[in-house]
């Protein structure tokens, strides 16, 4: 399962109401051992039987595992990480050996207790080492002890249409680098007329305050920073004042992004797939989504780093181990992880897979997932990449050429929350010609602030 193309929407793990319960995995003994002595190994992450497709990739990884590791019994449950129900399912002794997190969720783990410290397995998977730094860092406590295992990421890009670049008389292969640069183009795309708009922005149900911490990212800024124990504020900078003023300016001076602003990210899309938008700041697999829900096309669409390029928001997800798992089964999971998530000698069977499936090859997510640290390994699955792509890989290297050298920041604390509050910002600015942005970010410090307890 991949990060939701236009909306993370996932609140935090709740509050820890059952920290003081004993965490029972769903093994069949204590020791996680089966009756014909193989290990075995609970996890969830299994599709719904309503994904036949998903599922069916899923079934033969699991067989394909057992075959190559036969001391390693792979007991599969469905599902991922739904919030609402995570404590009670710790609590009722349900939460598998093996368990898949987003990004958003280890941090309140690891201080919960509910995961095991895996720091002192990792020698023996070398493998692991290939990962790209900043996402190991999302499974780490604040020694840099190692709870979990990430396995997919995104992050945010500027999503923009080629044929109305060319159109305006721009270079579809030289996309914007700079705020400034987007509001040039923008305003160039939407001098085309016809009802064509150069940039869009989602503006509700916390999508605005997501994307403008993007853009905050972008600056080299913070939304919140940890001062001892608490978390405050910290978007209230000239920085951001000058993200939104030039947000203002292509919405009321250059009257470049149209006059419906209270949009979702799907109407984005929307718009996208119709040939009406020119750019938006999105991830990469909006790109499938447009194609395939919106009748946009893969020639049609390119994707670059996020504009100014100090920073980008990341997300993804991973997998953590039960804190009650045996060594035994701390050491099948990694093993299991490892085959099943990093590892470059299966990625070209997976390629085929995907390819025999008619899925895309070549975008920066699976079977080619963005999780690489410069080195052999991300040149050869580049090189595999480029080899089998079945959509345009150049229209998406404006991306992957910043994509190791462009610093990754997770959501802040309460993410959703924050984004609520951050949506009056934004829509603020692009609903009201004379809005004053400053007053915004003061009434938006002063909520997150109270929010936070440190008002």
């Amino acid at each position: 399962m991949s990060p939701s193309a236009y909306r993370h929407a996932r609140t935090a793990v709740a509050t820890a109401a059952v920290l003081a319960v004993t965490l029972s995995a769903c093994s069949s003994d204590d020791e996680g051992g089966s009756e014909d002595g193989r290990v075995e190994l609970n996890i969830n992450g299994m599709p719904p039987n309503t994904d036949a497709l998903e599922l069916e990739v899923f079934n033969t990884e699991v067989a394909l595992f057992e075959e190559a590791h036969p001391e390693i019994d792979i007991v599969p449950h469905e599902g991922f990480m739904e919030p609402e129900t995570f404590n009670t399912r710790i609590a009722g002794g349900e939460l598998e050996d093996v368990f898949y997190v987003y990004f958003t969720d280890p941090a309140r783990l690891i201080e919960q207790g509910y995961a095991a410290d895996i720091t002192d397995f990792l020698s023996a998977h070398p493998e692991f080492e290939e990962i790209r730094p900043e996402l190991h860092e999302v499974f780490q406590d604040a020694e840099g002890r190692q709870f979990g295992i990430p396995t997919a990421n995104y992050s945010m890009g500027l999503l923009y249409n080629r044929d109305l670049f060319e159109e305006a008389g721009l270079d579809p292969d030289t996309p914007p680098t700079t705020w400034e640069e987007v509001r040039e183009a923008s305003d160039a795309i939407a001098g085309l007329g016809g009802g064509v708009v150069g940039y869009g922005e989602c503006t509700t149900e916390n999508t605005g305050g997501w994307h403008l911490t993007s853009e905050i990212y972008s600056k080299g800024g913070q939304v919140a920073e940890q001062d001892g124990e608490e978390w405050q504020a910290a978007f209230n900078t000239p920085e951001t004042v000058e993200l939104l003023e030039n947000l203002q300016a292509m919405r009321w001076e250059d009257d470049s992004m149209g006059s419906e602003q209270l949009r979702t990210c799907e109407d984005l899309m929307i718009q996208m797939g119709a040939g009406q938008l020119g750019m938006y700041v999105a991830a990469p697999d909006n790109i499938p989504t447009i194609v395939r829900q919106y009748e946009g096309t893969y020639e049609n669409l390119g994707l670059a780093s996020i504009p100014d390029g100090q920073g980008t928001l990341i997300g993804g997800e991973g997998y953590m181990i039960n804190a009650n798992a045996s060594d035994e089964q701390i050491e099948a999971a990694l093993t299991w992880l490892q085959w099943r998530f990093v590892n470059a000698d299966e990625i070209e069977r997976r390629i085929q897979d995907y390819l025999g499936k008619d899925l895309p090859v070549g975008l920066p997510m699976p079977p080619t997932p963005d999780i690489w640290a410069d080195g052999a390994t991300r040149e050869a699955v580049e090189a595999l990449k480029a080899e089998h792509a079945n959509v345009p890989v150049g229209n998406v290297q404006p991306f992957m050429d910043g994509a190791t050298s462009i610093p990754g920041r997770i959501e802040p604390p309460r993410a959703q929350e924050v984004y609520a509050l951050l949506d009056n910002v934004v829509q603020g600015v692009l609903t009201e010609q004379d809005a004053d942005i400053q007053g915004l970010l003061d009434q938006a410090e002063d909520a997150v602030n109270r929010m936070y307890g440190t008002a």
